[in-house]
């Protein structure tokens, strides 16, 4: 009686870590992708300090 019900809760507990594990990947997967337009902005600021600063330079 008590193996079955232990053995219910086992099943259900490797669902919930399995789907736990599903929605971190896809999770992380979302981030990883996003990362690189972030980047792309940082540096086009960054360019555009550069030039400010060699203006500047000049003048």
């Amino acid at each position: 009686m008590y193996s079955n019900a232990i053995f219910q809760l086992i099943m259900i507990l490797f669902l919930v870590g399995t789907l736990f594990v599903i929605f971190f990947v896809v999770h992380s997967l979302l981030i990883k992708q996003q990362q690189p337009n972030k980047f792309n902005s940082i540096e086009q600021k960054l360019d555009k300090i550069i030039e400010l600063l060699e203006k500047d330079k000049k003048d």
